[in-house]
């Protein structure tokens, strides 16, 4: 097996070609004359770093042929280092060609030693980007437990990981089922309360009779029924985080307690007199506008400027390009290993169809037709049918071209690294580019590969 680095010499000179050869021996050099040669050749050997003659024939008055097989060097392996090689009096083309994206240029004579230099160093930069990018491709998900490709996703990660050190109430802004509680355990998982209780209250969930002695306890005697002394789920949380979910639902009478809690960090028992000092991080969660809650006198305003120290709001699914079909695998894969299924993915109508719906219910909704298809079916392939969606054909779209061609290009993207299972060359062929060029495109829209 050959193991030197591959190096791509375009040159018509047929004594030159000679010299290189030999010259470059350290190297598996590759000559060519022309530039249908050449640009076989990179298709075929894919190299880190080009040689290229810009006087090739038939127009070498004016170095027009040099310059288009560069053109086509860059468009086909943009992330090539091309040396461009020009005549003594050829230094405007070689400008150029740089202007186009070359890498450096070179003038002839040729001086080996010094073209073996800026080959080396070509060399030495495509190693380090391309172990930048290998890097890139195994950093993990943005949080343990939450799957997201999107920039919205990354960038709300970046903000957690801001937020979770610190002892700052928190409150997470989102539709349901977009994962609010997921979040609140990473934000958990990352502070210093991390090996500390993690205590979940929904507010939506309680009876508005029983919510107060869940939250605070009571003590024995306090009420018929209260046969012993129980703590509250704050009380339990100490040291740890509290998380109140669907905070919009807590009951008026219950926001001025909850409230100077917050402000003393101190609990008072039902039928108690003794003052509980608790020490907890407190995040809140709620899919309903507080603001329109406020303004209907539902929502105490001085609780939700205590709750809202750092807001962070979630994104819906839909909202979240490319994330469905990203989230359906992994489901999927998920589901098959929980249920003993060989699936070994979706149809194209099927991964279009989650790609296109709306998502109402956001990820809940995608796990629950993903769990149901994957127990329903007979199949070797989940189809459109299995998740009882209908492909949408809503074609509205952005009008701005480049918008247009950048969502497409990521959407087609991460169809392909699913279909092709993370294999970067058969992704490669299902789209029709070469390897270095995906690796450029994924390098540019961010998509990380686990």
């Amino acid at each position: 097996m050959n193991d030197k680095k591959i190096l791509l010499v375009v040159e018509d000179d047929p004594g030159l070609q000679k010299q290189l050869k030999w010259s470059f021996d350290a190297y598996q050099t590759v000559i060519t004359g022309n530039r249908s040669d050449a640009l076989t050749a990179l298709r075929r050997y894919m190299p880190y770093v080009v040689t290229l003659d810009l006087g090739l024939p038939p127009d070498a008055a004016n170095a027009s042929e040099g310059l288009a097989t560069l053109k086509e060097i860059l468009e086909l392996a943009p992330a090539t280092k091309v040396i461009v090689v020009t005549g003594n009096d050829d230094r405007e083309n070689a400008l150029k060609a740089v202007a186009m994206g070359a890498y450096d240029f070179y003038q002839k004579p040729v001086d080996i030693d010094i073209l073996n230099i800026i080959i080396k160093r070509a060399f030495q930069l495509g190693e380090l980007e391309k172990e930048y990018l290998t890097l890139r491709q195994k950093t993990p998900e943005p949080l343990a437990g939450i799957i997201a490709s999107c920039k919205k996703m990354h960038d709300l990660s970046r903000m957690i990981e801001k937020v979770a050190p610190s002892n700052v109430t928190t409150l997470l802004l989102g539709e349901s089922g977009t994962g609010k509680e997921v979040l609140a355990k990473a934000i958990h998982r990352l502070s210093d309360r991390s090996n500390k209780p993690f205590i979940a209250v929904n507010c939506a969930a309680i009876p508005e009779n029983l919510l107060e002695s869940e939250l605070f306890g009571y003590e024995k005697g306090a009420f018929t029924g209260a046969a012993h002394q129980t703590k509250g789920k704050i009380e339990y949380a100490h040291h740890g985080t509290f998380f109140l979910d669907e905070i919009g639902d807590l009951p008026f009478a219950l926001q001025a307690k909850l409230l100077r809690f917050m402000q003393e960090r101190t609990i008072e028992r039902i039928g108690g007199r003794q003052e509980i000092p608790v020490d907890v991080r407190i995040i809140c969660a709620t899919h309903q506008n507080l603001q329109a809650l406020i303004d209907g006198g539902q929502f105490r305003s001085d609780l939700y400027y205590r709750i809202s120290e750092v807001t962070i709001n979630i994104p819906p699914l839909r909202e979240r390009e490319g994330d469905a079909i990203v989230i359906a695998t992994v489901l999927l894969r998920r589901f098959c290993e929980a249920n003993n299924k060989k699936i070994k993915g979706f149809s194209k109508e099927a991964a279009t169809a989650i790609e296109t719906y709306p998502w109402p219910g956001n990820i809940r909704e995608l796990e629950n037709r993903i769990k149901r298809a994957v127990i329903m079916t007979d199949e070797t392939n989940i189809t459109v049918d299995d998740l009882e969606l209908a492909q949408n054909t809503d074609m509205s779209v952005p009008f701005n071209l480049k918008e247009v061609r950048d969502a497409a290009e990521t959407i087609a993207i991460k169809r392909a690294l699913i279909y092709s299972d993370n294999n970067i060359s058969n992704a490669a062929k299902l789209l029709g580019v070469t390897r270095p060029t995906l690796y450029t495109l994924l390098n540019k829209y961010e998509i990380s590969i686990d």
